[in-house]
């Protein structure tokens, strides 16, 4: 007999059946088969090439080609479709170089009113099961279903898989979905069978899984990190494990201590619903150092506008702004500023931390810039007026119309001078 077994395209429970390479139902060889199948209920759910996939699902000539979501050729990659991955492009990475790497894609600028659209609509179907979601952008999220088989009358890996089917169906993309018993596992798993992917990592079988994964997988574990456990002979996690506890201890500090359990599957973070969220940020890590002022902004306000539309789709604004920047000696620079007026506006955050930026600059070249809004609140409205700056009332209402206006006619139906290159 197979394990508990569930097909993903007709969802029939074929748990305690014969095993087979096909569903007997429906033929299909989506089968979803695991010893723990009907246990795990710590998930992670992204979307596929987010904004890419939106565009072409509005553009069904599109579905073929390979799609660049991003700036002109000054700009940076936003998003690629998995086509135009395959000719090795990049989020992130300089758009002159994308064009290179795939000069026949198709580039289009980004519209977040329609992607934030998408993902409230989203949200609002992980929320039906279950409260406790931790959306970490416009396309990923964690879910706890723990405790909700009653409530629903099935194992959370049923419902997910339902979900599955219904954001295909209802929202025109594919995400694919990670199942666990702690969070970070589950986000391994999201990214393991990328697209359309369902991939589960059982408790029995975690550090099975984990040994051969390298470390910069693991939370916490970034670039620059990973090279310096690299250089010390730390790769993989099976590697982390040789060393032992101790001896990580003494050469890493806090960091090795994290390593040691990470490695052994032991993640005690909770997840934890919008209401404890504390910032929104986003950032980006330059292939080569940047020193230029003006495409230093350029990133800036691309950013600031990604951080606002997570912002304006979970209704919250911040009382401050923060900048981040890493020069080339990888030291990390955050400045932070607090505002009169809580804002979830792109051009106020803009705005607001340029001055932040100017002060910097000549402590540059920098190798990563980021922006974000910290101390978040329930958004109550933009502000009637300033005194010190007599536009700021305009140009939010112009930002709301500008939303507006390309949720409905697409994103290149309104623009700002700033984004243009």
């Amino acid at each position: 007999m197979s394990p508990a077994t569930l097909c993903r395209d007709c969802l029939a429970d074929l748990s305690g059946r014969p095993a087979a390479s096909r569903c007997p139902a429906c033929r299909s060889p989506r089968l979803l088969s695991h010893p723990e199948l009907e246990d795990l209920a710590i998930a992670h759910l992204d979307a596929d090439a987010f904004y890419a996939s939106v565009e072409k699902r509005d553009d069904p000539s599109l579905a073929d080609l390979p799609v660049i979501v991003g700036g002109g050729a000054r700009g940076v990659v936003t998003t690629a479709c998995y086509i135009a991955r395959l000719y090795g492009v990049r989020s992130a990475m300089p758009m002159f170089r994308a064009r290179k790497l795939c000069p026949d894609a198709v580039v289009i600028p980004p519209n977040f009113p329609k992607y934030v659209a998408v993902s409230r609509g989203i949200r609002e179907r992980l929320e039906r099961l279950t409260p406790l979601v931790e959306p970490l952008s416009l396309d990923e999220a964690f879910l706890d279903l723990s405790g909700t088989t009653r409530l629903h009358g099935a194992p959370p890996a049923h419902l997910l898989a339902r979900l599955q089917q219904e954001i295909e169906r209802d929202f025109g993309i594919t995400v694919s979905i990670g199942l666990s018993h702690a969070r970070y596992l589950a986000k391994i798993a999201s990214d393991a069978d990328k697209p359309r992917g369902f991939t589960l990592i059982g408790r029995a079988e975690t550090l099975d899984y984990l040994a051969p994964q390298k470390l910069a997988q693991l939370p916490g574990i970034g670039p620059v990190t990973a090279r310096t456990l690299a250089a010390d002979g730390l790769v993989t996690v099976s590697d982390a494990r040789r060393r032992g506890r101790d001896a990580l201890i003494r050469a890493h500090g806090e960091l090795g201590l994290r390593l040691h359990r990470l490695s052994h599957g032991e993640d005690a973070r909770p997840i934890t619903p919008d209401r404890a969220l504390k910032s929104i940020s986003h950032e980006t890590t330059f292939e080569e150092d940047i020193a230029d002022a003006d495409i230093l902004r350029r990133h800036l306000w691309r950013l600031a506008e990604k951080v606002s539309a997570r912002a304006k789709a979970r209704g919250l604004a911040g009382h401050t702004v923060t900048l981040k920047l890493k020069r080339a000696n990888h030291r990390t620079l955050t400045r932070r500023h607090t505002l009169a007026v809580p804002t979830q506006l792109a051009d106020t955050l803009y705005r607001q931390v340029l001055p932040l930026l100017a002060r910097e600059l000549p402590q540059g070249p920098f190798r990563l810039i980021g922006t974000g809004l910290a101390d978040l609140l329930p958004d109550s409205g933009d502000p009637p007026g300033d005194l010190a700056d007599p536009a700021a009332a305009r140009r939010a209402e112009a930002e709301r119309a500008a939303d507006r206006i390309r949720a409905r006619f697409g994103a290149g139906a309104i623009g700002l001078g700033r984004a243009l290159d």
